[in-house]
């Protein structure tokens, strides 16, 4: 049974990561500048959009590896966090044409990150089971 929860929190940890991770690579490709007017009508400063970097492509990439996953789900919870409440506040009651909800994959992306901060990443990975991991 242990071993297939560490395969879980494996599947998990790796979903996550990778598909947040994409994001992360087009903010690497494209720039954040897009951020800025966003932060700036809340009144928050600019500088702040270059914090996706680390809840877009470090944290992910340390979600993969399995390394200070804890920590790294929680900066992606924080990301999340201001993305639903910067870009996504008008879409909240949204279904999408498909019936689902409009803001589906960003609860996904929340709380996953969630259930890894609480979870662990689990022995298959390069932390195993410290107290971080």
């Amino acid at each position: 049974m242990n071993n297939l929860s560490d395969l879980g929190k494996l599947v998990l940890r790796l979903t996550l990561g990778i598909l947040l991770l994409f994001h992360g690579v087009s903010k690497l490709m494209h720039g954040v500048d897009f951020i800025f007017p966003v932060l700036a009508e809340h009144g928050l400063p600019t500088f702040l959009a270059y914090l996706s970097y680390i809840g877009e492509v470090l944290a992910p990439i340390l979600l993969i590896v399995g390394l200070f996953s804890r920590p790294a789900a929680l900066a992606v919870v924080v990301n999340m966090l201001f993305a639903l409440g910067l870009m996504h506040t008008s879409q909240f009651g949204d279904l999408a044409k498909s019936g689902g909800w409009a803001l589906e994959l960003q609860a996904f992306y929340l709380f996953t990150a969630v259930s890894i901060a609480c979870l662990g990443a689990g022995r298959l990975s390069v932390g195993g089971n410290s107290r971080f991991n």
